[in-house]
């Protein structure tokens, strides 16, 4: 966790801005809640729980200072909400996401099969795919 706050501490810091208790209490809870998605207020509360004074405003500018960072990843699932994620990609792509319309559940999938389809659209269309979101809805297997 050393090696995050000091990447952090770099890109703050490039940026013209300090690591704040706030900001590290922020990233440390998307970072530890990798694979749950959380929504803003989700975020708030558990860093509220560290950060007692914090506000609800501060929790958003530090998702948006943190994306702008590509630490996070903003993710729209169509549940109403804009949820976050710790951007782990080492590539340019994210990964895809599996959501069940029954329970909710969303599980990731890491396998990219669109590159074949991202080649044809470069070379048919003439545009340069930077990058793809793929959501995939039905009803996982508890639920089925």
């Amino acid at each position: 966790m050393d090696s995050l706050t000091d990447i952090l501490k770099d890109k703050l810091k490039e940026k013209g801005f300090k690591l704040t208790p706030q900001r590290r209490a922020t990233l440390d809870v998307v970072f530890g809640n990798k694979g749950k998605h959380l929504n803003t207020e989700e975020i708030y509360g558990f860093v509220k729980e560290k950060c007692p004074e914090i506000g609800l405003a501060t929790v958003y500018r530090t998702l948006q200072l943190l994306e702008e960072m590509e630490l996070v990843s903003k993710i729209n699932l169509d549940d109403g909400c804009i949820r976050y994620e710790f951007n782990t990609h080492d590539d340019d792509h994210q990964h895809h996401h599996l959501i069940c319309q029954s329970c909710g559940k969303i599980i990731e999938v890491e396998l990219d099969l669109l590159d074949q389809l991202e080649q044809e659209i470069e070379n048919t269309y003439k545009f340069k795919v930077i990058d793809h979101k793929v959501k995939f809805f039905g009803i996982c297997s508890k639920c089925s």
